[in-house]
Order: structure tokens, then C-alpha cells, then sequence
């Protein structure tokens, strides 16, 4: 499992460094990095750090300066056109998975083992999922603990993924079940 959280492009790039790797990844979505993504970058980087891995292109290039700029200390991950290139399309998803891992290698990425701080059962527990609210508190839990948005599943490996402690998280569910009574 790699430590960092890779940053990509988009969703074909995701399928591809999973094919390759077992991590946490956020797209990006091409040049319209909004301040919500940044502030998941940001958040990944304090948190795990980030290793950013964009198409050998002019976009990628200018998505990774971008990020960079607004986003210190992350590591950078480099394929060649040649080896991102498939029927004339150049970009991650057309890597193969050895060269997506050397790229991750040369980046000087960190292997961790996987955690397992998190279960099913704290999603039930806490009402994150099985509920008719279920979306909407994991909506507002992912924007407190700065991990987004996401399922059920995503949301489990984003907690165990990110490092989160129990503590840090009862006390999110504690702000979140306050703010709702409060609406009550």
C-alpha cells in the first residue's frame, strides 16, 4: 500500500495506477481544479502526503504546476510520452502498470502497511451508512475531517487511508450531531 495520495487527472488515470498499485487517489478533472479538490490536496498532503502523477503532456504539465504552486512539498511522478502513449493518445491510463510503479519508485514513495482503524461496524454505529440521512452525514462528516465526499466503502478507506484516529473522528461526529440537533 502506498503512503502518499497519488493525484491524477481523471478516472481512466485512476483504473490504471490501480491496476498497478493499492492507494488513495483523487482526480482532479483537468484544469479546472477547484478550491474544494485543492483542499483535499491540501488536507492528503498534511495528513499522508502527495505524490502527483499527470499525463506527459502540456495539460499535465500545467495541472502539476498549478497544484504545485498552491500545494508545498509534494513529491512528483514522471512517465515518458513514450510510455504513456497508445494509438496516438498520450496519458497515464495508457501506462502499463511497471512503469506507473518505477514512476511511484522514482517519486520516492512510502509503503505502509494497510489499517484497519475503521470497520463496517463504525459506519453502522455511527449511522454513516443504512440510513435514510446516512448520505448526508457522511457529506458533512467528509467535508469536517477534510476527506470529501464519497460511499459508503470509499468513505471506510478513506478514514483508515488518511490516517484518522478515533478521537479525531468522534470528535467530527460530535460537531456534526450537535450542528443537527441544533437544526432540530
Amino acid at each position: 500500500m502506498i503512503k502518499e495520495v497519488i493525484v491524477v487527472e481523471g478516472k481512466d488515470d485512476i483504473a490504471a495506477v490501480k491496476r498497478a498499485v493499492d492507494a488513495e487517489l483523487i482526480a482532479v478533472g483537468g484544469f479546472g481544479i477547484n478550491r474544494k479538490v485543492i483542499d483535499r490536496i491540501k488536507e492528503a498532503q498534511k495528513r499522508q502526503g502527495v505524490i502527483i502523477l499527470t499525463d506527459p503532456d502540456f495539460a499535465g504539465e500545467k495541472i502539476r504546476k498549478i497544484i504545485s504552486k498552491r500545494v508545498k512539498g509534494i513529491k512528483h511522478a514522471y512517465i515518458s510520452q513514450k510510455d504513456g502513449i497508445k494509438n496516438g493518445d498520450i496519458g497515464v491510463e495508457n501506462a502499463l502498470p511497471e512503469t506507473i510503479i518505477d514512476a511511484l519508485k522514482n517519486a520516492k514513495c512510502e509503503i505502509k502497511e494497510k489499517r484497519k482503524e475503521f470497520d463496517i461496524n463504525d459506519m453502522v454505529f455511527f449511522g454513516l451508512t443504512g440510513k435514510p440521512d446516512s448520505k448526508d452525514r457522511r457529506d458533512t462528516l467528509g467535508k469536517e475531517l477534510g476527506i470529501g465526499y464519497c460511499n459508503t466503502s470509499q468513505f471506510l478507506f478513506r478514514l483508515n487511508n488518511y490516517g484518522i484516529t478515533k478521537e479525531e473522528f468522534k470528535i467530527a461526529v460530535d460537531k456534526i450531531n450537535k450542528r443537527i440537533n441544533k437544526v432540530r
